[in-house]
C-alpha cells in the first residue's frame, strides 16, 4: 500500500511539475507578446507622428469607427478634420494610414509597391492572379492579357452586351408592377455575369433565361461579406482558427461553388477547341477573347499557364467582368432615378441618337456626351471599389514635406476622395457639369478604376457596358426612387447596399 501510495505521489508531482513549466512557458510566452507588441506600436507611434488622427483605444484601436451604422459618417469627418491622410488603428498593434488626397494618390499609384498580407484572404477565393500577383510574374500576365481588351475586340461586343441587356430589360417588363419597386441589383448582376461569360468567356447561350447561375451569384455576394468581415476580426487571422469557424466554413463552401462554376467554363471551351474547325476558326481570328488567351498563349519562357494560372484568371475575371460593373450600373440607375431632370436630358441624348429602337453600336457610345458626364458623376458619389490598399517597399515623401517608413499600409480610399470637400466643392450634390469638357480636375481626383500601371485592365470594357446599360433602360424604362428604401451604403471589398436598391420602373410608351 504505501509503495501505491508513493507511486501515486512521485506521478501527481511530475504533474504538478509539468503544469508548473507549462504555466511558467505560458506567461514567457505572453510577456514575450506584450514587449514584442508595445515595440511594434512605439514603432507606429513614430511612423505616423506626423498624421494626426482621432483619439484611439491603446488595445482596440478606433474600433467604434468600424461599426458599419458609423463608417461613412465617421470618414467624412475625418476628410474635414485631417487634412490628406490620418492613420486609422485596427487595434493596439495595427494600423493603416487612410489616404484620400489627389497629390498622395499620384505619388502612391506611381510606384509598385505590393498587395500587404491582408490580401491573401482572397487566394481561397482567387487564387494568384492579376488582381493578387506581384513583380515580374504581374507583368508578364499583363502583357499577356491587354490583347484582350484592344479596340477592336471591344467594339465587336458592343452588340453581345446590347442583346444581354435587353433581354433584362424583358425581364423587367414581366416583373414590374405599379405599386411594387423592385430591388434592381440581382438582376443586373446577372445580365453583367451573361456578358461577361459571352464577351470573355465564349459562353453560347444565356445564362439569364436560366437558374444555374444563382449558386454563383449567391457565392460571389457572401464572399464579399465573408472576406470583409475577416480582415476586421483580430480573431480571424489565423487560418486553422478560422476554417474550424462558421465564417471559415461557410468561406470553404462558397469557393468550392465558385471554382466548380469557372472549372466548368474552362472545360467547356477545351472541349470546343478540340473540335479541328474551331480551333482553326480560332487561330485565324484577329483579335482573341480573354479565355483563348489564357488557353494559347505560353509565357516567355516557353512553359504553358499552369492549371492552376489559369483557373485563378478566369476566377478573378469572372468575378471583376461581372460584380463590379453590375454594382457601378446599379447605382448609376438609382443616381438617375433621384435626379430626375438629369435623367430626362439622357433620355432626350440617347433618343436623338437610337430613335425608339435601341439598335446600338461602338460609335453612338462616343457621341453621347452628357449621359457619359452623368455615369462619371454617379460613379464619383458611389465608387464600386471604395478602397484599395498597398504596402510600402521603401520609404515615401508626400509633397507637402511629410513621409512614411518603409512597412507602414496605406488603403487609397476612393469613396472618401471623391467625397473630399478640398478637392470637389459639395461633394454630396450630384453634378454632371464637373465632368464637361474643359473642366479643371486633378488628373488623380477621380479614379473609379484606380490609377498607375496597375489601373482596371478592364476599365474600357465596364464604361461600354455601363453606357449601353444605361442608354437602352432610359429608352425603355422611366426611373424613380422609392422612398420607403433609401438605400443603406456599406463598405466591403464593393460598395454595397445594405438592403439592396429598390428602384420603380415605369414603361413608357
Amino acid at each position: 500500500m504505501s509503495v501505491s501510495v508513493l507511486i501515486l505521489t512521485r506521478f501527481l508531482g511530475s504533474i504538478s511539475g509539468l503544469i508548473q513549466v507549462a504555466f511558467l512557458l505560458g506567461l514567457l510566452l505572453l510577456l514575450f507578446k506584450a514587449v514584442q507588441h508595445h515595440l511594434r506600436r512605439q514603432w507606429l507611434l513614430k511612423a505616423v507622428h506626423q498624421f494626426p488622427s482621432p483619439p484611439s483605444h491603446w488595445l482596440l484601436g478606433h474600433y467604434t469607427e468600424l461599426q458599419e451604422d458609423k463608417e461613412l459618417q465617421q470618414l467624412l469627418t475625418r476628410i474635414e478634420k485631417y487634412p490628406s491622410a490620418s492613420p486609422r488603428w485596427l487595434c493596439g498593434s495595427e494600423l493603416f494610414v487612410l489616404v484620400y488626397d489627389p497629390d498622395y494618390m499620384k505619388v502612391i499609384l506611381g510606384r509598385s509597391d505590393p498587395k500587404p498580407h491582408i490580401y491573401r484572404f482572397l487566394v481561397p477565393w482567387t487564387g494568384y492572379g492579376l488582381l493578387l500577383l506581384n513583380g515580374q510574374k504581374w507583368f508578364q500576365h499583363r502583357r499577356m492579357l491587354t490583347p484582350a481588351f484592344h479596340y477592336d475586340i471591344l467594339k465587336s461586343y458592343v452588340g453581345i452586351m446590347a442583346d444581354s441587356v435587353k433581354v433584362m430589360l424583358d425581364r423587367w417588363e414581366q416583373l414590374i408592377s405599379q405599386d411594387n419597386p423592385l430591388d434592381i441589383f440581382q438582376s443586373v448582376s446577372l445580365m453583367t455575369l451573361d456578358t461577361i461569360m459571352k464577351c470573355a468567356f465564349s459562353h453560347q447561350g444565356s445564362v439569364q433565361l436560366g437558374r444555374g447561375s444563382q449558386s454563383y451569384l449567391q457565392a460571389i455576394s457572401d464572399l464579399n461579406y465573408l472576406v470583409f468581415s475577416r480582415v476586421r476580426n483580430v480573431f480571424h487571422q489565423n487560418d486553422t482558427i478560422y476554417r474550424m469557424t462558421s465564417s471559415g466554413r461557410r468561406t470553404s463552401c462558397c469557393c468550392h461553388v465558385i471554382h466548380e462554376h469557372t472549372d466548368q467554363v474552362i472545360r467547356l471551351r477545351k472541349a470546343q477547341l478540340q473540335n479541328e474547325g474551331e480551333l482553326e476558326k480560332v487561330r485565324r481570328k484577329r483579335c482573341l477573347d480573354f479565355l483563348d488567351i489564357l488557353l494559347f498563349s505560353n509565357m516567355e519562357n516557353g512553359s504553358s499557364l499552369s492549371d492552376e494560372d489559369l483557373r485563378a484568371e478566369v476566377d478573378t475575371f469572372m468575378f471583376a467582368g461581372h460584380d463590379t460593373t453590375a454594382t457601378g450600373i446599379s447605382w448609376i440607375l438609382y443616381a438617375l432615378a433621384t435626379h430626375p431632370n438629369h435623367q430626362q436630358k439622357c433620355r432626350e441624348e440617347v433618343q436623338s441618337l437610337l430613335g425608339d429602337g435601341g439598335s446600338i453600336t461602338r460609335d453612338h457610345l462616343d457621341q453621347m456626351p452628357y449621359t457619359t458626364m452623368c455615369i462619371k458623376e454617379a460613379l464619383r458619389l458611389y465608387p464600386p471599389i471604395p478602397a484599395i490598399v498597398k504596402e510600402l517597399s521603401k520609404p515615401v515623401i508626400f509633397p507637402d514635406g511629410r513621409s512614411l517608413p518603409k512597412g507602414i499600409i496605406v488603403s487609397l480610399s476612393f469613396y472618401a476622395l471623391h467625397h473630399n470637400p478640398k478637392v470637389w466643392p459639395n461633394p454630396e450634390v450630384f453634378d454632371p457639369f464637373r465632368f464637361a469638357s474643359g473642366s479643371d480636375q486633378h488628373s488623380h481626383a477621380f479614379l473609379p478604376f484606380s490609377g498607375g500601371s496597375r489601373n482596371c485592365i478592364g476599365k474600357q470594357f465596364a464604361m461600354n457596358e455601363l453606357k449601353v446599360a444605361l442608354a437602352l433602360t432610359l429608352l425603355r424604362f422611366e426611373l424613380l426612387p422609392d422612398p420607403s428604401k433609401i438605400p443603406d451604403l456599406k463598405l466591403q471589398a464593393l460598395l454595397k447596399s445594405k438592403n439592396g436598391i429598390h428602384l420603380h420602373l415605369r414603361k413608357l410608351q
